[in-house]
């Protein structure tokens, strides 16, 4: 798994600068309508997902466990997508899909931050986006209704800290990539 995410570090990286961006866009524009805060999450999550998926698929000789990727891929674009099929939902209804989707995607990023902790000395930082992710996930299934301000903010906090977070390991990990490999191969 660490040489998948070590060859992949430049998709960690997208995918960190996809979170700081919506996170941006979620604290900058606070008096958009609900409306478009479902489909601003269901973009970013559909980004997310993408992403996370591509990590999984693009070394398919690759004797690691993608499973984790893979799945926290396809929940975040299943999310997306459901968001981009109901624009209509309420702040209410969306906050229950947000949740869902930080806590399972939480606990697949901390399944894979547990098995890189023996093999890569940043694992801290996706354990850290996992446990931003939970905590997210949790904090949002027990408030739901704080109302959609709250909820922009709140997401726009998490988004950017979970970017930071994973684009910090994009970093490690092209370190470690550049490390592994051979003299005079540039990578």
């Amino acid at each position: 798994m660490l040489d998948q995410l070590r060859g992949n570090w430049w998709i960690l990286a997208l995918r960190g600068l996809a979170g700081v961006a919506f996170g941006v866009a979620a604290l900058l524009w606070p008096a958009v309508s609900e409306r478009a805060i479902v489909v601003l999450y269901g973009t970013y999550a559909i980004v997310d997902g993408a992403l996370a998926a591509s990590t999984a698929l693009r070394k398919r000789r690759a004797h690691g466990r993608r499973a984790t990727l893979w799945l926290e891929g396809l929940v975040g674009a299943l999310a997306g997508i459901v968001a981009w099929v109901f624009p209509g939902m309420t702040t209410l209804t969306l906050a229950f899909v947000v949740a869902s989707w930080a806590v399972i995607t939480g606990i697949f990023e901390l399944a894979a931050a547990l098995r890189l902790r023996e093999e890569l000395e940043g694992e801290w930082l996706l354990s850290g986006a996992a446990l931003a992710s939970l905590a997210f996930g949790i904090a949002l299934a027990t408030r739901p209704s704080s109302g959609p301000l709250a909820l922009l903010w709140v997401f726009g906090g998490y988004a950017i800290a979970f970017g930071l977070l994973v684009a910090a390991l994009a970093v490690v990990l092209r370190v470690a990539h550049r490390a592994s490999a051979p003299r005079g191969v540039h990578v």
